[in-house]
């Protein structure tokens, strides 16, 4: 069956609660989420983490990568950036970017900020890059959504977002849920309708 990838990169779980919300919007658009992570990278960025996760999603390998349907990949945000962890991950690729195994498949994006102005579209914006040179179809949240004309904390059109707080204590609001669902939603129909 054919399936979403939502794989994303999370330190304080609010990217993994994301990834949930829009796992499920995926699911409401009547394809299979397969939720993955990626493991840590130590300072001379090599992974540290062990083969299996302790708990939460098991780690992404290349083949789930490259069989997807769709992608949803979602970070928190490192000075405006994407986290060096999904960076790495993204780096090993190449291959799939030879054989253009992820060409004309439709991708989104979703970030986590400790601060309101802390970078979450140029987070968004730099997990772009290695997307369209894979040469994926970029999905935003467009302004039909209601909750992306009346959030006060995360959402872009770019993609969502969440304003975790500077303790990183803050639940998602509600606003931030809706657009997970419906960024999940969108991704898992456009895929359906490429893969038709």
């Amino acid at each position: 069956m054919a399936y979403v990838l939502v794989l994303y990169y999370s330190r304080h779980g609010a990217t993994a609660e994301m990834a949930r919300h829009i796992a499920h919007g995926v699911e409401a658009g009547g394809m299979e989420a397969m939720v993955r992570t990626v493991a840590g990278v130590s300072s001379v960025c090599e992974a540290s983490q062990p083969e299996v996760p302790d708990s939460g999603a098991p780690y992404a390998t290349l083949d789930e990568l490259k069989a997807c349907a769709g992608l949803a990949l979602g970070s928190p945000t490192r000075f405006g950036n994407m986290a060096a962890a999904m960076k790495y991950f993204l780096d090993s690729t190449s291959s799939l970017w030879m054989s253009g195994a992820l060409s004309g498949k439709p991708a989104a994006l979703f970030t986590s900020t400790s601060s309101l102005h802390g970078g979450q579209e140029s987070t968004l914006l730099s997990m772009m890059n290695p997307l369209l040179h894979h040469g994926m179809m970029i999905l935003g949240l467009p302004y039909t959504e209601p909750d992306l004309l009346h959030t006060s904390s995360g959402g872009t059109p770019y993609g969502a977002s969440h304003h975790a707080g500077k303790d990183n204590n803050n639940p998602l609001t509600q606003e931030e849920i809706n657009l997970c669902h419906a960024l999940g939603k969108r991704l898992s129909s456009t895929a359906k309708q490429l893969a038709a």
